[in-house]
């Protein structure tokens, strides 16, 4: 039975996803929104085929297989013994490094087999799909090369291995190093095996590079390293978007039905991802965010901004059903698509403006934001202005009802509060005025409407009594402050009705499929941060210890726990989750100046 101990590789153009076998299980070109060439994690319906989807090295009369990164990269190295001793190792990764001035980052995927000890004896298999794992792909071949004609573009596997042995399924000695570059449908020039070696080499170093800038806390750096790498893959470098997740349809819960495609760019979301890195320095991620995040509200004209687009900055993401694909574990229906993106959430245009709203102060960036800029943000403000008071599907996506959410009219009040600074800085008098009144009348409608009077407390929705975990938000978006009396009686509510033991639940109410049955990590780290703000601060470190525990091999986590048994559900690896890891770890840490 597959589980979510898989370890992500990536270039910031493709990605794929490796289990505890060292095989490739998922993969998707040209990018992360596309077909899945590997796709054996979600299963596909064999009916008497053969196998695929996969990518595998084997050994013979295997008895173990450790896998480790290369030290902060997502390089994988995974381990094979063999009954009789004989060892062999994977080098897994998708080359990433300058080249001739630019970041030379293929559609491509490296693998790097040597022998350690004895002489293992291993099989490849590379097996992969088309149409959503309906089929095999079709394949042509050379004498050191296999083509496969993929539906999007064909990609060529060159290796100095002998490719009859893999064509036929045959295993064979491993006396040297063998190499493998499944890649664009081109002659690979150059020795495969220097090449490749050398690739290895430059790859680690642009990670390593990358890492050594980031500003991390003193504890739990290796944590906070390891979810800053993964929210890196996580961004469409070409673009600029960021997306919430790397895989499609793994149910939130053992068959529930919510299988969703996480494949895409969600404006939500993506905010979260930079808010974090900005916490850590990484601004490079922030400034190509800002460049997608500009195309997209140029191509809105003024108009609504959905909740999510692809990475290409297309808006219509038809939502269907891949009957070629069982699902994982057999629990489909498995869902390419989102159609989320149908939705009316207001929430984007306040996390479009605080997205933004450090390029107007920042002396780092290679782009300040300009005036031009702000007048193109400030028809995203006048949305968020139009929009603080109307019903929406909320950020936990309701498909069948509205209300207008809490959560989202302070994220409209935060975008008119931040047009307002972004106008100061400008030297906009007239402009920041006008954002600060308005600023003030959405405070006042929120003050009044979701303020629930028999419990002294606010409430997820205008004049109900609902309880949700993003309530927790008020202070990090610096709509309350950590002493006010509201915020510590809405806390309590928060936690007396949503907290399960070690986690936190969205909410508690029926949605459109019935009861929550898992937590939803992201809120379980809402909670602890909450729990810092107001004075519990060993329960806080305590909880983040006990989420630290639930981490994946690699270090990572989907989106939701069962919070019965603790197993991981949902996409992975999930920018949400991996936030959380980092902004509590930056909450939490004794200070670098304890120990120098």
């Amino acid at each position: 039975m597959s589980d979510l101990s898989l370890w992500p590789i990536g270039n910031c153009q493709v990605s794929a996803l490796i289990d505890g076998r060292g095989s490739f299980v998922w993969a998707c070109a040209p990018r992360v929104d596309g077909d899945p060439l590997f796709c054996s994690l979600l299963e596909p319906k064999v009916n008497g085929e053969d196998a695929r989807g996969e990518w595998t090295v084997e050994i013979e009369d295997q008895v173990s297989a450790d896998q480790r990164y290369l030290r902060n990269t997502p390089i994988l190295v995974t381990r094979l013994t063999a009954a009789d001793g004989a060892v062999a190792e994977v080098y897994d990764f998708c080359p990433r490094f300058e080249r001739s001035g630019r970041m030379y980052r293929p559609i491509a995927f490296v693998r790097i087999v040597r022998p350690v000890t004895g002489t293992p004896r291993i099989k490849v298999t590379l097996t992969p799909a088309v149409n959503f794992g309906a089929k095999r792909a079709e394949t042509t071949s050379g004498t050191n090369h296999i083509r496969y004609l993929l539906k999007s573009q064909p990609l060529r596997l060159t290796t100095d291995a002998p490719v009859s042995h893999l064509l036929d399924g045959r295993s064979f000695r491993l006396e040297k190093s063998l190499h493998f570059f499944l890649g664009p449908d081109e002659p690979f020039v150059g020795n495969v095996g220097h090449t490749l070696a050398a690739m290895l080499h430059q790859t680690a170093d642009d990670w390593r590079d990358w890492v050594r800038g980031l500003a991390i806390p003193l504890e739990w750096q290796k944590v906070v390293i390891r979810a800053a790498i993964t929210l890196k893959l996580c961004q469409h470098e070409e673009t600029g978007a960021i997306v919430a997740a790397l895989t499609a349809s793994i149910p939130e819960a053992a068959n529930s039905g919510r299988n969703w495609d996480y494949r895409y760019c969600w404006i939500r979301d993506a905010y979260y991802t930079v808010q974090a890195l900005n916490r850590l320095g990484a601004l490079d991620v922030l400034e190509n965010y800002l460049s997608y995040l500009r195309n997209i509200v140029d191509e809105a004209k003024g108009g609504h901004i959905q909740p999510l687009y692809a990475v290409s900055g297309e808006a219509r993401l038809e939502e269907w059903e891949a009957e070629g694909l069982a699902g994982y574990r057999s629990m489909g229906p498995v869902r390419v698509g989102n159609a989320a993106y149908t939705q009316v959430q207001h929430d984007a245009y306040g996390q479009i403006v605080l997205s933004n709203a450090q390029a107007f102060f920042d002396e780092r960036l290679f782009r300040k934001a300009t005036a031009d800029d702000f007048a193109s943000l400030e028809k995203v403000g006048e949305r968020a202005w139009e929009m603080h008071d109307q019903p929406d599907a909320g950020l936990w996506e309701f498909r069948t009802r509205t209300s207008v959410h809490t959560y989202s009219s302070v994220m409209s009040w935060a975008a008119c509060d931040r047009l307002a600074n972004a106008a100061e800085a400008l030297g906009l008098d007239e402009r920041a005025a006008l954002w600060r009144e308005r600023a003030a009348k959405v405070r006042e409608t929120i003050e009044q409407r979701a303020w629930h009077e028999g419990e002294k407390r606010f409430a997820a929705s205008f004049g109900s009594d609902e309880l949700d975990a993003s309530l927790l938000q008020l202070i990090d978006m610096r709509f309350l402050t950590p002493d006010d009396p509201r915020f510590v009686a809405t806390f309590n509510a928060v936690e007396k009705g949503l907290r399960r033991g070690e986690h936190m639940l969205r909410y508690a109410s029926e949605d459109d499929f019935g009861l929550p049955e898992t937590a939803f990590n992201f809120c379980t780290f809402w909670l602890i941060e909450a729990l810092h703000i107001v004075g519990r601060q060993e329960e806080a470190r305590a909880l983040y210890e006990s989420m630290l525990d639930r981490l994946t091999p690699a270090g990572l986590l989907s989106e939701d726990t069962d919070f019965e048994t603790g197993e991981l559900w949902g996409n992975y690896p999930q920018t949400y989750s991996l936030v959380g890891l980092i902004n509590c770890a930056g909450l939490l840490s004794r200070p670098w100046s304890s120990i120098r």
